[in-house]
């Protein structure tokens, strides 16, 4: 079982989004947490509304900050992706056991303006990029890839994801 942190300043919206869709698709060898360097406190009802629509379990999400996970007795991490500008480029805690980490950036949903269907059309785009970078990274073989291989695949997650195919 792999641990996987998604981190994002206020762990309301992506990194939550990210944590839903890692436990449902990755259930049995992932276990994904999510947090925030300045958590706002509560989860963005808009999240809340796509994921049980999408049928996700709700129950345990909630905003929380990275310290717990920086603690002794936290859970051992293997990976943490950032998935806000701001996150990156933050001073992050130092992670026991030296975690693969990588940046996956997304526009915040919950910047989003305008009427309650644009909003949650902002979501769920933010939900389909994270769909689609936790599908790449599921399926990659992690036990046959060395150390620096895998970073690069992980960066490349984050960069390459959302392009569109080429010819």
């Amino acid at each position: 079982m792999y641990n996987v942190l998604f981190l994002c300043t206020g762990n309301s919206a992506r990194s939550i989004l990210a944590e839903a869709i890692l436990n449902r698709e990755g259930a049995g060898r992932f276990k994904a947490y999510s947090a925030g360097s300045h958590p706002n406190g509560r989860v963005n009802p808009y999240a809340l509304e796509l994921l049980a629509g999408l049928h996700h379990d709700v129950a345990d999400l909630r905003s929380k900050s990275w310290d717990e996970f920086a603690k002794p007795g936290a859970p051992a991490l293997d990976f943490i992706f950032t998935v806000c500008d701001n996150a990156a480029g933050e001073v992050c805690p130092v992670w026991p056991g030296k975690p693969m980490t990588a940046h996956w950036g997304l526009p915040d949903p919950a910047a989003a303006v305008g009427s309650d269907a644009e909003i949650r059309a902002a979501f769920l785009e933010t939900y389909r990029a994270l769909l689609r970078r936790i599908g790449i990274f599921i399926n990659l073989p992690l036990v046959s890839l060395d150390r620096l291989s895998l970073q690069r695949r992980l960066q490349a997650i984050g960069k390459d994801a959302d392009k569109p195919a080429t010819a």
